[in-house]
């Protein structure tokens, strides 16, 4: 099932993408979860079940929604994607997102080509890092590009999991269950900046630095683990090209390993790094400007879309 966050005269609201490839909001349901981070924190509820009965279902004339005595038609309620605005899944994360760092082999190996020092990872253990947003970029919104700041921005197309439970100490064997569904982001990157301070955090959290969406995809739509195609391209040029299985450390052992330390809430975002082909692994980099389009893709997800400002 596809979940968006959308927006239409200048309210915001989430929906699901039906059979008939157009968007059912919630309201219309009597399910009144008025954000996506609630949404996930209710999906053991019956009700969820019920979004997801629909969102496959092949007439919507005769639906049954909660705290209704009778059939409903919901079909006059069915919105175009033309007819509004793509907000990211989740435009407010509750916390920072937690990232991983070279966690493809190929992309290790082109980060330390370009700065060893910066990019070095000699210990056998994943390298997480956070990602401060205070809001999330739908797809359509711009990438600032903070000229006079930045001279070396980047991009990192990045499959991203949001946590569906509360998990602690979680062992590999379970660690799917925890997964509420997959989306996509672009870790956008100040290079100049990461470098300088010798830390990520700072680089890559300007505001607007995390365009993601351009949907969740619930888990139950995916292998264990995913399998899918991930690619970025800049002005239609394919940048990166590679498959989510070639992740040097995988799910399981991820959220395994940071359930021993704390608690990942409901809605918690782990992105869970990038392939080769940013902008600063080729010889010059190419980095982004201005009116840039920037599209990241991942198979069955859709493609999340941005311009340079």
């Amino acid at each position: 099932m596809k979940i968006y966050t959308l927006k239409k005269d200048n309210k915001e609201f989430v929906a699901i993408e039906t059979k008939f490839g157009k968007l059912l909001p919630l309201e219309n349901l009597n399910i009144y979860y008025k954000t996506m981070l609630e949404l996930i924190e209710h999906n053991q509820n019956p009700k969820f079940n019920i979004l997801k009965s629909l969102s496959n279902s092949d007439d919507l004339s005769k639906s049954v929604i909660p705290f209704s005595k009778t059939p409903v038609d919901l079909r006059p309620f069915l919105l175009d994607f033309s007819d509004i605005e793509l907000c990211a899944p989740i435009p407010v994360p509750a916390q920072d997102l937690i990232c991983l760092g070279l966690n493809y082999s190929d992309h290790a190996n082109e980060s330390a080509k370009f700065k060893k020092s910066s990019f070095s990872n000699s210990q056998n253990y994943p390298v997480y890092f956070s990602k401060r947003v205070s809001r999330a970029s739908g797809s359509g919104e711009t990438i600032p590009s903070y000229t006079g700041i930045v001279d070396s921005l980047d991009y990192e197309a990045e499959l991203a999991l949001i946590i569906g439970k509360e998990c602690k100490n979680v062992a590999k064997h379970s660690a799917y269950e925890y997964v509420f569904g997959y989306t996509i982001i672009n870790d956008v990157t100040a290079r100049n900046i990461q470098m300088r301070h010798n830390q990520w955090y700072f680089g890559k959290s300007f505001d607007g630095f995390l365009p993601m969406g351009p949907c969740i995809v619930t888990a139950d739509e995916f292998l264990s683990p995913p399998v899918l195609k991930i690619q970025s391209r800049v002005n239609g040029e394919v940048r990166q090209h590679s498959s989510t299985d070639k992740l040097i450390y995988d799910i399981p052992h991820i959220i395994t390993e940071l359930s021993q330390g704390f608690t990942l809430k409901p809605g918690t975002i782990i992105a869970l790094g990038t392939p080769a082909g940013v902008g600063m692994g080729f010889d010059p980099p190419k980095w982004l400007k201005s009116g840039d389009k920037v599209e990241c893709e991942i198979e069955k997800i859709g493609i999340l879309s941005n311009v340079v400002k």
